[in-house]
């Protein structure tokens, strides 16, 4: 075990090489706590918990993903993380930045994924703003903080990388305010991993057809995420919003018009589909309010082109983050 895993520490860096053996294995230098001193907590998880610390060489502040347990999976788990992580961030200013690896000295187990310092999330940004009642921001501030999450989602789907829990709560605001930056990789998988691909991240922000237990799904479930989040950001609350998938699934067709043979024509195959039809009360409007839900007055013609395009349910018409990139909404905006 311990071979393998340093051979898939030495992919993180190089995931081109062939994995060693014996006893030519390659070895990456990687750290240990006693690197570090923790300096605060930033946030708790399943996973364990997020803590800001600095360097004692340097002084460099970093963010540490620290794991709960020193499992092997979980080694392995965060090995994986830190390859995608990697991956998705090179040439990437809007992905978290990767900085490497850290074992516990006591046992020798990878237990650390450390990561630049950005600064407090989305969600707790949009939060603090509802609490304090302030209005949602100006779509100046919406459209610079879409160009570099759809950005930021090219250059990572161009890395073959799909997020798959984009939201607010993964995205960190640093610079000030002017710069934000997709993070939390521990949902995400490269888009070769073999089929069938099973429904994954935070339910709010899921995309139809991962509800609907579409197998072979793909980078466009993240740019229906990224619509949710646009959508948030101009409403100051989430759009759709429910406790379970058939919950979350009305609520998307309440909005947005429940799809037919002319929209979607995979969707009358669905389980879905057929129990729409067997039971009234989840009967689903045929017409799409999204225009009503945001009029004129809160998002223009061009700024509603790209929600409309990220929200569509058939993710074959779905703009990608690349084609998003390329809206009106975007050429005419001064430099972010």
């Amino acid at each position: 075990m311990a071979a393998c895993v340093e051979a898939e520490a030495t992919a993180v860096r190089d995931p081109g090489a062939a994995r060693p053996t014996g006893n030519n294995r390659a070895r990456t230098a990687i750290g240990t706590t006693d690197d570090y001193e923790e300096t605060c907590c930033l946030g708790m998880g399943a996973f364990g918990a997020v803590v800001k610390a600095r360097h004692r060489a340097t002084g460099q502040t970093v963010a540490i993903k620290r794991l709960a347990a020193g499992e092997f999976c979980s080694q392995m788990a965060l090995l994986r993380e830190a390859w995608l992580l990697e991956a998705s961030g090179r040439d990437n200013p809007f992905v978290v930045g990767f900085h490497g690896l850290t074992r516990n000295p006591a046992t020798m187990d990878l237990c650390c994924l450390v990561m630049e310092c950005v600064g407090p999330s989305l969600n707790d940004l949009l939060h603090q703003s509802r609490c304090a009642g302030m209005p949602p921001p100006p779509e100046a501030i919406v459209r610079a903080v879409m160009w570099q999450l759809l950005t930021g989602a090219k250059k990572m789907h161009n890395a073959h990388v799909v997020h798959r829990d984009i939201k607010p709560e993964n995205i960190l605001v640093g610079g000030e305010g002017s710069t934000v930056k997709i993070c939390d990789f521990g949902l995400a998988m490269r888009m070769d991993e073999p089929l069938p691909y099973e429904p994954a991240g935070t339910l709010w922000y899921m995309a139809p057809e991962m509800l609907l237990g579409k197998p072979d799904y793909d980078a466009l479930v993240d740019t229906w995420s990224l619509g949710c989040v646009m959508a948030e950001l101009i409403n100051g609350s989430p759009l759709f919003m429910a406790s379970d998938g058939a919950g979350q699934l009305a609520a998307i067709f309440d909005v947005l018009g429940a799809p037919d043979e002319t929209t979607w024509p995979w969707f009358s195959s669905t389980p879905f589909a057929a129990l729409v039809q067997m039971m009234p009360e989840l009967y689903m409007k045929r017409s799409n309010l999204l225009r009503e839900v945001f009029p004129k007055k809160k998002l223009s013609e061009e700024g509603f082109q790209v929600l409309s395009g990220l929200l569509t349910c058939n993710p074959d018409k779905r703009l990608t983050a690349a084609a998003a990139l390329k809206q009106p909404w975007f050429t005419k905006m001064n430099a972010p």
